[in-house]
């Protein structure tokens, strides 16, 4: 909240602390770097939050999902999930995605899923969502095109092999 302007255009990464979570882990900090991209930087997001708290005086202990009307509120799960959906009628479109498809709760697979798309590591997904088995996998969705794609040539491109018959073998 004390940063001057020039200090916030500087940020290039930002540590987040999650006070209640669905895996039971207090106060954890995931951090967050710049992607880069315009519109869904994740550090550029979080600074635009970080503008609107202080233009508006918000005490120190308000969290970034805050707003401001009149007094400080705090948006719950069900208006949010409103909200994106209505976001989403009007910018979906170009993304593949309709109102149907999301909610705040699916914002985890979604991550998740654009990780796999981009050809992440499933282990280094698994570390970066907390979640503590393969329960991730059900939620992931293997018609994904990025991920489709290239498996046709990579299965007629690996050489010469033969299969082996189904047949018990005898002892």
């Amino acid at each position: 909240m004390t940063a001057s302007e020039q200090e916030l255009h500087q940020v290039n990464f930002i540590a987040l602390e999650f006070t209640n979570q669905k895996n039971g882990v207090w106060g954890e900090l995931i951090g967050l770097g710049r992607s880069g991209h315009p519109t869904w930087c994740p550090v550029y997001t979080i600074l635009s939050r970080v503008r609107h708290l202080r233009s508006h005086n918000a005490p120190l202990t308000t969290p970034l999902y805050a707003y401001y009307d009149r007094t400080w509120k705090q948006i719950d799960t069900a208006a949010l999930t409103t909200r994106l959906c209505t976001t989403v009628s009007v910018l979906g479109a170009h993304y593949g995605i309709k109102p149907s498809d999301i909610s705040v709760r699916s914002l985890h697979a979604f991550g998740a899923m654009a990780l796999l798309s981009a050809q992440v590591d499933t282990d280094v997904i698994r570390l970066l969502g907390h979640w503590h088995s393969d329960e991730m996998l059900q939620y992931l969705h293997v018609q994904s095109f990025p991920l489709i794609t290239p498996l046709a040539l990579q299965m007629l491109g690996q050489g010469t092999y033969t299969l082996i018959p189904n047949n018990a073998l005898n002892g």
